[in-house]
């Protein structure tokens, strides 16, 4: 059974607190947009694909148990002024903003409906928020079928292959099953994965807590390694283990295939080039912004310093681990300065491929992506043979 991070009913959204797992499974009500937003920027709820859901599905509970005006109008402005307030949540994933901007134009064009009314404005909008949740799951579904297929045929490794992730990308990140960790889910699932490797993901640990609790409940052969030692693993190990792939998430891709992700990816994708693994994008195409030129024009948060001076867990006496005593403790020397960027941006250059929903986008004669294409054409235009091929 795959870990649910999102639990929603019509009118009803709860969340899984994200910061006390691995040790704690805790749920958290939300009740409004203002709720969902703190919840985005403390970090409770993560993933770009999770926060655009959670924000979307936030406002149709606030809209399902609060009195509305009776004019289609108003409360076209009281989604509008919401949304925008949400986007603020996270600035960097572009998901969020992609969410926001068809929910306007959904409830936009119900006003322009004769006869509507502020409650059949509030149905529109509700439909379409949940229906994204619905679309979450199958758009990972096909992420995961796409990358395992295109791995094993162009690794050139054999049938089963190990892979190495980044940060958490999974049932954690998105509405279900997971975009990068989806991959692996794949693998593992057509018995084609040797070991999946995960990275602790400093400061905030995704890798380490997230990932490996994914990795762990769904019985998958994992192995946890630090942020350090991924060029030593692919040094010592990458032969041995059949190390094919390198596959991270995205907060957003630009449009030139230049990537931000959890910072780290990076480093990560120039380890892969020195040592000729395949370094693999994976995310939905609202993840793709065709208006953003290049990495150098995606804005990067950045996070407060104690999330890189202070480290949280449950107490351990060398014998026992005591869940219920969660302490935070002090890692870095007091005073010292702390830079804290939440993400870095990967050069298209070192991208080997953008797995997504319909396919995988790879880079044309000249050595660059045309994401236009993934864009004309659904899923059910793409053959299996072709997939690869974009």
């Amino acid at each position: 059974m795959v870990l649910e991070a999102i639990k929603y009913e019509h009118g009803s959204l709860q969340i899984l607190d994200q910061l006390r797992l691995p040790y704690t499974t805790h749920y958290d009500t939300i009740y409004s947009s203002t709720d969902a937003w703190h919840a985005i920027r403390d970090m409770r709820t993560r993933g770009a694909p999770a926060i655009a859901i959670v924000a979307a599905l936030s406002l149709a509970v606030e809209l399902t148990n609060t009195k509305l005006s009776s004019i289609s109008e108003e409360v076209n402005i009281f989604i509008i002024e919401k949304l925008e307030y949400l986007v603020t949540s996270r600035p960097t994933a572009v998901n969020l903003a992609d969410a926001a901007k068809k929910l306007k134009v959904v409830v936009g064009e119900a006003v322009k409906r004769e006869g509507m009314t502020g409650e059949g404005v509030r149905e529109a909008y509700g439909k379409a928020a949940e229906q994204m949740l619905v679309d979450d799951v199958a758009d990972n579904e096909g992420i995961g079928k796409h990358g395992a297929e295109w791995i094993v045929r162009n690794a050139g490794l054999g049938e089963e292959v190990s892979v190495l992730t980044h940060c958490n990308t999974g049932s954690l990140a998105t509405a279900g099953y997971g975009t990068a960790l989806g991959v692996i889910r794949s693998l593992h699932a057509n018995k084609q994965l040797k070991q999946a490797y995960c990275t602790e993901t400093r400061p905030y640990n995704q890798g380490s807590r997230l990932t490996a609790f994914e990795l762990v409940h769904d019985e998958i052969p994992a192995t946890l390694i630090t942020d350090s030692m991924a060029a030593a693993l692919l040094k010592l190990k990458g032969p041995s283990e059949k190390i094919a792939a390198i596959i991270v998430g995205a907060d957003r891709v630009a449009a030139n295939g230049d990537t931000a992700n959890k910072i780290g990816t990076y480093s990560l994708a120039i380890i892969a080039k020195h040592h000729g693994v395949k370094f693999l994008v994976a995310a939905p195409r609202t993840t793709i912004d065709l208006t953003t030129a290049s990495g150098d024009d995606i804005v990067i948060e950045e996070r407060p310093g104690r999330e890189v001076s202070f480290i949280r867990g449950p107490k351990y006496d060398g014998v026992t681990l005591d869940r219920a005593a969660v302490e935070t403790i002090a890692i870095a020397a007091e005073g010292i300065d702390i830079w804290n960027p939440a993400f870095d941006v990967t050069p298209a250059a070192l991208i080997d491929g953008i797995i997504t929903e319909i396919g995988v986008a790879e880079k044309g004669s000249d050595g660059k992506f045309n994401f236009e294409k993934l864009f004309e054409v659904e899923a059910t235009d793409i053959k299996p043979s072709t997939v690869g091929g974009l």
